[in-house]
């Protein structure tokens, strides 16, 4: 995987995200991304302090910070 396309995907993440908090499920649903390639965008935005996660009643969330 290219760096460019990590980016790429990240975008895709935080596109997704502007309509508020989701599931980890739901992201990755309207991404339609694979989940290595989700775990790497999500990586990407988390090291730029661009995304939170949180857990409520055993499911995990995301959203913009």
């Amino acid at each position: 995987m290219l760096t460019g396309n990590i980016g790429a995907n990240a975008g895709l993440v935080w596109e997704a995200l502007q309509a508020g908090k989701l599931s980890t499920k739901a992201v990755k649903k309207a991404t339609k991304l694979k989940e290595a390639d989700l775990n790497m965008a999500y990586g990407w935005l988390a090291r730029e302090n661009k995304i939170a996660f949180s857990e409520e009643n055993g499911e995990m969330f995301v959203s913009l910070i």
